[in-house]
């Protein structure tokens, strides 16, 4: 398990060309002033929110940002862990969470008019911050205009030997079959998997970004992948050659005939050995505010979850979508199953 530990002084970090302070700790503390969070989203990510809410409320808070092992260390430290709070991606996660125990409910009618109701828990358990689609990433030469349009396409005849994927085991493919489990049954998820493992051009491998590099080199035509990596290639000066990937497909909102395109969320919840409770749900109050919910899309280019805030201009550039409305809730219940379709497909190998 590997997690960022520092003291509670304040730290200086360079952040996008600015200087930004984040307070990050090690230890525990139930403050009237104070809020301990656990977080899988890196402290880049996060300072400005933090460096806004601090400002705003005079609420300090305390990080610790855990790449992998959260609920383990959760589990582990039981009604002792220091955490107040935990912020993760993927109802897949947020629902790991709930399934151990280690959350609680809350109540809060500036969370209930922020968040859509198919993105918050519904005894307040979990909310969903922001969301991303999971789209088809098609070549802009050799998939002709409509030829793909949905996820169904993707298993279809036509598409032998065209398609890239990441591990079905991911939490995002995963996700994305228990919403279609979800929707048209065990029977027809099934088929849909082993129809997508069958238009395989190469064993599942790398992440989000590789299958669209995977795409630009000629390995297949069509990947799966979430909106927000379309972004973070179309604007990488680091990595310029990321831009030609991105610049090689076209974006396609599957499903828009039917039920909608798949979303999913990066969610928070309140930890159920919370010691500051009240503060924990302010700052996730904070989290749906417009100020937060715009520094949330300007950084990560990601979908407010709150209405009416501006999108980034890369994000606008890409048109409107018809989301699926299913509740989120109801798809994480299928991850389980989604799972076993996956090994008995035998997607992987």
């Amino acid at each position: 398990m590997k997690s960022v530990k520092l003291s509670l002084k304040m730290t200086t970090q360079v952040l996008s060309g600015a200087v930004m302070a984040v307070t990050l700790w090690t230890g525990a503390a139930s403050s009237a002033d104070e809020v301990n969070l656990y977080s899988a989203r890196q402290p880049f990510l996060m300072a400005p929110l933090i460096k806004e809410f601090t400002a705003k409320s005079g609420i300090k808070v305390n990080m610790v940002y855990l790449k992998k092992g959260m609920l383990e260390r959760l589990k582990a430290e039981g009604a002792n862990s220091p955490a107040d709070l935990i912020l993760t991606t993927d109802v897949g996660n947020l629902n790991n969470h709930l399934n151990a125990d280690v959350l609680q409910a809350t109540k809060s009618s500036i969370l209930e008019a922020n968040i859509p109701d198919q993105y918050r828990h519904p005894e307040g358990k979990w909310y969903g911050l922001t969301t991303r689609a999971r789209i088809i990433f098609a070549h802009k030469t050799r998939v002709k205009i409509g030829e793909v349009t949905s996820y169904e396409d993707l298993a279809a005849p036509h598409m032998k030997g065209r398609v890239c994927t990441r591990s079905g085991k991911n939490v995002y493919n995963v996700s994305l079959l228990a919403s279609i489990i979800e929707a048209k049954g065990e029977a027809a998820a099934e088929a849909w998997a082993k129809g997508l493992k069958a238009n395989l051009a190469r064993k599942p491998q790398g992440n989000d970004r590789a299958q669209v590099k995977a795409v630009f080199n000629g390995e297949c035509d069509v990947s799966l992948g979430n909106t927000y990596y379309m972004g973070l290639m179309e604007t990488n000066t680091k990595k310029p050659e990321q831009k030609d990937w991105a610049a090689s497909v076209n974006v396609i909102f599957p499903n828009q005939k039917d039920r909608g395109t798949h979303t999913n969320i990066s969610g928070a919840a309140v930890t159920k050995s919370a010691k500051n409770k009240a503060n924990a749900i302010k700052f996730i109050e904070f989290l749906t505010s417009n100020k937060a919910q715009k520094i949330y899309a300007e950084d990560n280019f990601e979908y407010p979850v709150k209405a009416g805030v501006a999108l980034h201009p890369v994000v606008s550039d890409w048109g409107t979508f018809k989301a699926d409305d299913l509740h989120l809730s109801n798809v994480a219940k299928q991850r389980t199953l989604a799972t076993k379709i996956m090994d008995r497909v035998r997607y992987d190998n």
